[in-house]
C-alpha cells in the first residue's frame, strides 16, 4: 500500500512504485523541492544505537550501517558518508536534537519526522530497524516526510526548564499522597485543616503512630523538603527569566495567568509567527474538538489532546476561576455555563485564553481588558521576585500632605491600565475609542463596557480595603485559590474587587477535567 498525498497521485509513478514495506521505492528522480540534493540518508535513532540507510537520487541503496549514537561515531559517520548535497531525516525522540546539533554541520539539511504521523513505519507490516531507516529515506527524497517545529536552543533550554520543574511538582504531589496513606493506614486524623502549612508540619512530627509509620513519615518528609527547597530553586530561576522577557510580562496581563504559565506557554509555542492564527495555536496545544465528518454526518467530539499536555493542564488551570472576571472572558465563561457543564466552559475558556494570547504576542500589546490592580500586584511580586527593589509610593516631594491626613479616610489611588503598563516598561493597551467596531458592538452587547471603562481612568479605594485585596484576605474577581495538597505549579495573582463587577452565576460543583468536551462525566 502506497503513500496518498493530495496532489501527488500524478507524481508517485515518476518517484519510484511502492516498497513492500508501505514506502516509495527506488527508480525515478527526487521530488522538485529535493532534486538540488545527491545523497537521501535515514538514521533510526536509539539511545545507544543508530541505524544508517544511505540512498542516491534514484532511491537505491549505497550503504548501511550500524553504529554507537556518541558524538565521536555521529562525528566519523558524517565525514565519511554526508556533505553539502546530502539530506539527513530522523525521527523526534529524546535525543533528537543532540543528534542533530552534530550532524548539521556536515550536512546540508537535517529534517526531524513527526512518529505519529510517519504511517510508512507506524503501519508497515515488516517493522525493523534497517527497514525504518530505509522508509525515512525514500520518504525524504519523495519529499513525503511529515517535519516538525525545529525550535531554537533558548525555546529548547526553556521546554527543558518548564518540563523538569513539572516532573519535581509531580514527585512532590506523590510523597504528599503517599504521607496521607500512611495516616490513613494508621487510622490517624489530620487534626488541622492544612497538612502541609507550619501548624500541620509541626504536628506531623510529633504525631503518635507505630515505628514502621514513623519511618515511612520521617522518610517523607525528608524527601518532601529537598523537593521544596529544588523547586523553590527552579522558581526563582523561571520568576528572573520572566522578569527579563517583555512577552512573559505580557501574557502576565491576562487574567489567572502568572509567570508560571506565561513561561510554560511561551516554551510550548515558541516563534508565535508560525502559526497562521489563534485557531491554529490552539490546535497545537490540543485544545480544539476533535471532528469526525462523513458525507451528511459530521461529529465533535472530545478535545484531540494533542501537543504539550502540560501546557494545557496548566492553561486549564489558569481558566478555573474566570467566571468571575467581570471581562470578556468572565462574560464567555459564563454564558457557556448557562448551556453547558463546567468542566465544557473551563476547556473552552482555556481555549480562548491560548487565542487571545497569540494575538497579545503577534500585535505586542497586553490584554485590553486587564484590571490594573491584579496587573500591578503580579508584576510588583515578579519583580520583587526576581532581585528587584520595592517602588516608593505617596506624594512627591515638596507637595504637602494629603488632603485627607488626619482625618481617618486613608484613600488609595489605583493607577489606570496604561499607567501600569508604562511603568513596567509595557506597551500600552489600545484605546477604548480605537476598537474594532465589531469588538465595540461585542462589549456593548455583553454589557461589559461600561465594567473595563473604569479600567482605563484613575480610581480610589479605602486602603484598608486595597491592604485586604492585595494580600488576597478580602474576596477579588480574579483571585485563584489555592491547588489542594499544593501540587499546582502555578502561581496565581492575588486579584481585586472590581468597581461595576458583572453578576456572578451561583456556584457549581467542579467535576472532572478528563473527557471535558464530551459531555458530562458519568459516575
Amino acid at each position: 500500500m502506497g503513500i496518498e498525498m493530495p496532489g501527488a497521485a500524478a507524481e508517485a509513478p515518476a518517484r519510484g512504485g511502492p516498497g513492500a514495506d508501505g514506502a516509495p521505492g527506488p527508480g525515478g528522480v527526487p521530488a522538485e523541492s529535493m532534486r538540488r540534493f545527491t545523497r537521501f540518508v535515514g538514521l533510526d535513532v536509539h539511545k545507544r544505537t543508530v541505524m544508517a540507510c544511505v540512498l542516491d537520487g534514484s532511491g537505491h541503496k549505497v550503504h548501511q550501517e550500524e553504529f554507537a549514537c556518541t558524538p565521536g561515531e555521529l562525528g566519523r559517520f558524517a565525514r565519511s558518508h554526508l556533505g553539502p548535497h546530502a539530506a539527513v531525516a530522523l525521527e523526534a525522540t529524546s535525543n533528537t536534537w543532540a543528534v542533530c546539533n552534530v550532524l548539521r554541520p556536515w550536512c546540508g539539511a537535517v529534517k526531524v519526522s513527526n512518529p505519529l504521523k510517519t504511517k510508512a513505519i507506524a503501519q508497515a507490516s515488516v517493522k525493523t530497524d534497517k527497514v525504518d531507516a530505509n522508509v525515512l529515506g525514500q520518504l525524504l527524497r519523495c519529499d513525503y516526510l511529515p517535519g516538525v517545529w525545529v525550535p531554537n536552543e533558548s525555546t529548547r533550554r526553556l521546554r527543558r526548564q518548564v518540563a523538569r520543574r513539572t516532573a519535581l511538582v509531580q514527585d512532590r504531589t506523590a510523597v504528599k499522597n503517599r504521607i496521607h496513606s500512611t495516616l490513613a493506614g494508621e487510622l490517624i486524623a489530620v487534626p488541622v485543616s492544612k497538612l502541609y502549612g507550619t501548624s500541620g508540619l509541626a504536628w506531623l512530627k510529633e504525631a503518635a503512630m507505630s515505628e514502621q509509620a514513623r519511618s515511612f513519615i520521617d522518610s517523607d518528609l525528608r524527601l518532601l523538603e529537598g523537593l521544596e527547597n529544588e523547586i523553590a530553586l527552579l522558581d526563582q530561576d523561571l520568576a528572573t527569566a520572566a522578569h527579563q522577557h517583555d512577552q512573559a510580562k505580557l501574557l502576565m496581563t491576562l487574567p489567572g495567568v502568572d509567570y508560571a504559565v506565561a513561561m510554560t506557554l511561551l516554551a510550548a509555542l515558541g516563534d508565535v509567527t508560525r502559526f497562521k492564527d489563534g485557531d491554529h495555536a490552539a490546535s497545537y496545544l490540543g485544545l480544539t474538538p476533535s471532528t469526525k465528518q462523513s458525507a451528511d454526518h459530521c461529529y465533535h467530539g472530545p478535545i484531540t489532546k494533542q501537543g504539550n499536555s502540560h501546557a494545557r493542564w496548566m492553561l486549564i488551570e489558569a481558566a478555573q476561576h474566570l467566571d468571575k472576571h467581570p471581562g470578556p472572558l468572565g462574560v464567555f465563561f459564563r454564558r457557556l455555563l448557562k448551556k453547558k457543564n463546567r468542566n465544557v466552559a473551563v476547556v473552552a475558556t482555556a481555549r480562548k485564553l491560548v487565542t487571545i494570547a497569540y494575538l497579545m504576542l503577534r500585535h505586542n500589546e497586553p490584554y485590553r481588558y486587564a484590571q490594573p490592580a491584579t496587573v500591578k500586584a503580579k508584576l510588583s511580586r515578579l519583580r520583587l521576585k526576581a532581585g528587584g527593589r520595592k517602588r516608593t509610593g505617596g506624594n512627591p516631594k515638596g507637595s504637602g500632605r494629603h488632603p485627607n491626613y488626619g482625618s481617618g479616610q486613608g484613600q488609595r489611588r489605583i493607577a489606570p491600565l496604561q499607567e501600569v503598563c508604562q511603568i513596567e516598561g509595557l506597551p500600552a493597551p489600545l484605546p477604548l475609542e480605537q476598537l474594532p467596531a465589531g469588538e465595540k458592538r461585542m462589549l456593548e452587547q455583553t454589557g461589559t463596557l461600561q465594567a473595563v471603562e473604569p479600567f482605563r481612568v484613575p480610581q480610589s479605594r479605602p486602603r484598608a480595603e486595597s491592604r485586604r485585596a492585595d494580600s488576597g484576605e478580602g474576596p477579588g474577581p480574579d483571585r485563584q485559590s489555592s491547588c489542594q495538597g499544593g501540587s499546582c505549579p502555578t502561581a496565581s495573582g492575588a486579584g481585586h474587587q472590581a468597581p461595576s463587577p458583572a453578576p456572578e452565576p451561583p456556584p457549581l460543583p467542579l467535576h472532572s477535567l478528563v473527557g471535558a468536551q464530551g459531555g458530562r462525566k458519568k459516575t
